[in-house]
């Protein structure tokens, strides 16, 4: 999302509808509809780029499969995707069975966005793109969407002799050129491509401008003449192999790749028998992968599995913030292999024109997609055509419905529609009464219109500004990631709105002083100002206060064990998600503070590493922290252990009482030589958390929680993280 600074007007967004809207093409995976939806103009993000769609290419094969999936009853999708099923068990173990079948459903009616392949017009580059401008023609590897934000190495620039339509093939294209790389082909070798659909096709003619001599096999024969044209020297169906024998000689093919999707094993089968001894497999279709291992072991033959467009797909630093590779490290990366087959389509290397059977404008996709699901009539590349619209009159609004007011209701909107947004605040959101949903806001837009549509948002938009200068917002959520939760909060206070904030409010102490001298400057016309510290408000924390109210001091240990995450996780990324104790383990330094009653004036911070490594694991932590009131409390941040382990463990000692929380909902209370246990509703505090922002926003009265604590917790984090750095124990100013 873009951040501008605020207009001094409010302009009521409903105004602004007759712009026009671009169109997207998605997925219901609940109603098992593909339609054509309206979304606001994406917003062109540091790294990233904007493009006004003029082509893009259904990969039918890939395409089938995902709506087939998306169509399966539940128990079919468990069978093909049984990771998700132990997530959900996971889930129950940890949530319970009423949040996490609220979590299932809402992952369930979130929209499919369809395709991966297109080509169009730059129409804005975000910070850091120096090498594109407005205007110049790309291919990009974006959905079915009239205008696309992308990754820059997820576009290659166009040359003026290509159309539209032929550089949407090129991201198609790269996922051939990939599964050709892996096969370690050289001239003269001998290729059998398995499936002759685009991607085979498009094998085929890579494999011939590299000097292969390739053989296709395909159980559609009319595609036969096609593979000839593109370079192949015969073409068979499966049951009549032998005569490709020719070709591979004596010793079999030096290498074998297979294009086709098959949920069975013939594929493999095929592949194993025609590759030569130690020649190699790829496997760039969807396969079985039972492999028959008698072949592979009598020929040492290897199989590879070939990973989309190339190196750095998944790679959310490579994809969505512009780092590219050093070409010494990773000589074909997505973007260079995107930039090679559009090279070899300008060369008439890869005649792609040739594989056009059809074309729909966007508004039509649905009738396209029924011919791919269907195949109701031959077809080979079905390509959907768009009118330009976005690139002549973008607009970053869209009116979703009329939502009746309640007078006197607070009126609010949320700015950021992510995981937590959609699966945890919305559905607490819906049971608070006397407020009406204003504007959503979310960078690519569809996010927007869909969360928006479901829960009855007045307007979706993508631009920031277009819920700050909204005159009806009173109040705004802030659910973006979280290097944008400083700014984004100070400009909405500015604005006059009450914020809430999801944590953790700052990453740096230049953020935190700059929130400061906003709330000092605006004084008593500061709007309430309230951060995503959720466990304060459950019932357990209640219980526990009242349990030790007037005993001071207190010790307490809070054990905080999490999941590890992927090491290249945007949490981890110090300038987006600032680390896991500043962005997750805040919720223990708050919870701690509010426990015991006091803030924190002094902070001391370790982590685990292995001996003699000098490697900061900000997921293996320690943090001691000394309180105003003399009270000592610690936490252990702590990924590794036991997932069926509580996730939380609070333990506090003071005046004759020694108090045990376990998950939230399990309390053993020892006092007075008894001991006692009390099963508490399973409960993080998210619905009170919102009600106490939602009637002090309507009332104007006492914030929730002060300034000084919201700074004292958000301070604590950030020297946590500084006393790790050091070596040493900081002082906080109380």
């Amino acid at each position: 999302m873009r951040l501008r600074r605020c207009q001094p007007a409010n302009p009521d967004p409903r105004r602004r509808t007759e712009r026009s809207v671009v169109q997207q093409v998605i997925h219901d995976i609940q109603g098992g509809r593909t339609r054509v939806v309206d979304v606001p103009v994406p917003i062109a993000a540091p790294g990233t780029v904007v493009v006004a769609t003029g082509a893009s290419v259904i990969s039918a094969g890939t395409e089938r499969y995902v709506l087939q999936l998306a169509q399966s009853s539940l128990l079919g999708k468990a069978r093909q995707r049984p990771d998700h099923v132990r997530r959900i068990l996971q889930k129950l173990r940890e949530q319970g069975v009423l949040q996490t079948a609220t979590q299932v459903r809402a992952k369930l009616q979130e929209p499919l966005a369809l395709g991966y392949s297109a080509a169009g017009t730059v129409l804005a580059c975000g910070r850091g793109i120096h090498d594109l401008k407005v205007g110049d023609r790309v291919a990009v590897a974006g959905s079915h969407a009239a205008a696309i934000a992308v990754g820059r190495n997820l576009c290659a620039r166009l040359p003026d002799d290509l159309t539209f339509e032929q550089g949407a093939y090129a991201p198609l294209g790269a996922i051939a050129l990939q599964g050709v790389r892996l096969a370690h082909v050289e001239l003269g070798s001998t290729v059998l491509v398995i499936g002759l659909g685009l991607l085979g096709l498009i094998a085929v003619g890579l494999l011939r401008a590299q000097g292969c001599r390739v053989a296709g096999i395909d159980i559609d024969t009319t595609k036969f003449d096609l593979a000839r044209a593109f370079g192949a020297e015969d073409a068979a169906a499966p049951g009549e192999t032998d005569r490709l024998s020719r070709l591979a000689g004596p010793f079999g093919y030096d290498a074998v790749i297979i294009t086709a999707a098959s949920r069975d094993n013939s594929t493999i089968e095929i592949a194993a028998e025609a590759v030569r001894a130690r020649g190699r497999v790829v496997a760039v279709g969807l396969i079985g992968l039972d492999v028959p291992r008698e072949p592979f072991y009598q020929k040492e033959a290897e199989l590879v599995v070939s990973h989309s467009l190339g190196i750095g797909r998944g790679d959310s630093r490579y994809e969505h913030s512009a780092e590219d590779y050093p070409i010494g490290q990773a000589r074909w990366t997505v973007r260079r292999n995107i930039e090679a087959v559009v090279g070899a389509i300008s060369a008439d290397a890869l005649p792609v024109a040739r594989l056009t059977t059809h074309r729909f404008a966007v508004d039509e996709a649905a009738r396209a997609y029924e011919l791919v699901t269907r195949r109701s009539e031959p077809y080979l590349g079905v390509v959907l055509t768009y009118d330009g619209v976005a690139a002549q009159a973008p607009t970053r609004i869209v009116s979703l419905r009329s939502t009746l007011r309640n007078r006197g209701a607070l009126r609010v909107s949320l700015i950021g529609a992510g995981n937590f947004a959609r699966l945890v605040l919305l559905p607490k959101l819906s049971n608070v009464s006397d407020i009406s949903l204003r504007g959503i806001c979310t960078a690519k837009g569809l996010a927007a219109r869909e969360t928006g549509d479901r829960y009855g948002f007045a307007y979706a938009a993508s631009d920031v500004d277009d819920i700050l200068n909204d005159g009806d917002t009173d109040a705004v959520l802030i659910a973006t990631r979280h290097n944008l939760h400083a700014d984004v909060a100070v400009a909405a206070l500015r604005a006059g709105k009450h914020v809430l904030v999801e944590k953790p409010l700052c990453l740096s102490l230049d953020e935190l002083s700059t929130i400061e001298r906003c709330v000092d400057e605006l004084g008593d016309r500061c709007p309430i100002l309230m951060v995503g510290f959720n466990r304060r408000f459950t019932a357990a924390s209640h219980r526990l206060k009242a349990l030790f109210q007037d005993v001071h001091p207190l010790v307490l240990h809070y054990r905080f064990a999490v999941p590890e995450l992927p090491p290249d996780s945007w949490v981890h990324d110090e300038t987006v998600g600032g680390g896991r104790i500043i962005g997750e383990a805040c919720h223990a330094i708050d919870a701690s503070c509010a426990l015991v009653g006091s803030r924190p004036i002094r902070v001391f911070a370790e982590c685990a590493a292995p001996s003699g490594h000098l490697v900061r694991a900000d997921d293996r932590v320690l943090i001691t922290m000394r309180h105003v009131d003399g009270s000592l409390s610690s936490v252990s941040y702590v990924a590794g252990g036991d997932r069926t382990a509580p996730a939380e463990r609070i333990e506090i000692v003071g005046g004759g009482r020694t108090a045990v929380l376990e998950g939230w909902d399990r309390l053993t209370i020892w006092h007075g030589n008894r001991k006692k246990r009390e099963n508490l509703q399973r409960d993080k505090g998210h619905q009170a958390e919102l009600e106490a922002f939602i009637a002090a926003s309507r009332t104007g009265g006492a914030w929730p929680v002060s300034w000084l604590d919201i700074r004292g917790t958000t301070l604590a984090a950030l020297l946590a993280v500084r006393s790790i750095e050091e070596g040493q124990p900081f002082e906080l100013d109380p």
